[in-house]
């Protein structure tokens, strides 16, 4: 949401500074001729300063945004150990929990979402399934798999494994030709 207002921000003031811009080098060309009376000076006095006001608000907040970190880029757990410190990226933890499930045998098309709590990973895996063996046996084996390839292998210990079985593939029927 903050995203959408800042583009909107951007583009108001983009308009703003291009208007702006015009009619300052039209007025200073001559292009337009300006006489004004003591009233429409002061309106336009007022105007401008609500307007310098808004844009240097804009301004403080586009500067904010510039130079700010940027919070998104560190998308990996962090370990300390007594030889310096570790950073895993969620993306391996995903592509280690997929090469653990798919040594299941009866498992297609993989999906794997991580979620990082107190007490450890959550990790949910989606799969298509064969239908050739039990679910309920096919998914404890999925779940042990990568419960303990996962923490074996990076150190960081897993609360829990979901396991969402997506749909069966059927498998392909074929028509013998007889001639």
């Amino acid at each position: 949401m903050a995203k959408i207002l800042d583009r909107f921000m951007l583009f108001i003031y983009s308009l703003s500074i291009g208007a702006i811009s015009i009619v300052a080098i039209l007025l200073l060309s001559g292009v337009i001729p300006y006489d004004l009376t003591f009233d429409q000076e002061q309106v336009l006095f007022l105007s401008c300063i609500i307007t310098a006001a808004v844009l240097l608000l804009m301004s403080i907040r586009f500067f904010y945004i510039s130079i700010r970190r940027d919070r998104t880029t560190t998308n990996s757990i962090d370990q300390r150990t007594e030889y310096g410190d570790i950073q895993i990226s969620v993306e391996t933890i995903e592509n280690l929990c997929l090469k653990a499930a798919s040594r299941v045998r009866g498992v297609r098309d993989l999906k794997a979402r991580i979620k990082v709590s107190q007490a450890g990973l959550d990790i949910t895996i989606r799969a298509v399934v064969d239908g050739e063996e039990s679910i309920p046996a096919l998914t404890t084996e999925v779940q042990k798999q990568v419960h303990d390839f996962v923490e074996d292998t990076t150190g960081i210990p897993v609360s829990g494994v979901a396991v969402y079985i997506a749909n069966v593939v059927q498998a392909p029927s074929f028509k013998s030709r007889v001639e």
